[in-house]
């Protein structure tokens, strides 16, 4: 096996598995980030989600040597402290009940307002349409999303042009 080279969270990392190896299982069992979550191993569920090169991808099916060379951003990553803005617009918003899908959704959502920083309720729900909550707070989601997206606007930009 040779090794496989990429960043996560800011941090070059390295590991030797089998190149089809999920990411998934990389992340949480080779460098232990267990905020991504298995749900359904089809990416159907979207609990595994984590950024790609700053997409939303599923990291059950998206094989490590997909990514290498590439930069992953976990839940983990999402924010030093654990609150960025769509993390906070959670907790605000009482969302999570179990939270098992919500590190997925959160991320999902990260992604969308990085693209799209005024999205629709329709722009919500494509987003999180592959997104399957057991607990069913899609009503608190969405007002989240609008909340983050509130919050993204009013905070100034920092030097770079970045939030």
């Amino acid at each position: 096996m040779d090794a496989i080279s990429f960043t996560v969270n800011g941090k070059l990392q390295s590991v030797e598995v089998t190149p089809d190896t999920p990411l998934l299982w990389v992340l949480r069992d080779t460098l232990g980030f267990t905020g991504t979550k298995f749900g359904c191993g089809m990416a159907l569920c979207g609990a595994c989600t984590v950024h790609v090169d700053g997409e939303a991808t599923r990291s059950c099916t998206t094989k490590v040597s997909a990514v290498a060379g590439r930069k992953i951003t976990t839940i983990e990553g999402l924010a030093p402290d654990g609150q960025s803005l769509v993390q906070s617009a959670w907790l605000d918003q009482q969302v999570a009940q179990c939270g098992y899908c919500q590190a997925g959704m959160i991320m999902t959502t990260a992604a969308l307002l990085a693209k799209n920083p005024n999205p629709s309720d329709a722009d919500i729900d494509d987003a999180l349409g592959g997104h399957i909550c057991r607990c069913g707070t899609y009503q608190r989601i969405r007002a989240a999303v609008h909340e983050a997206a509130t919050k993204q606007k009013a905070q100034p930009l920092a030097a770079g042009g970045t939030r």
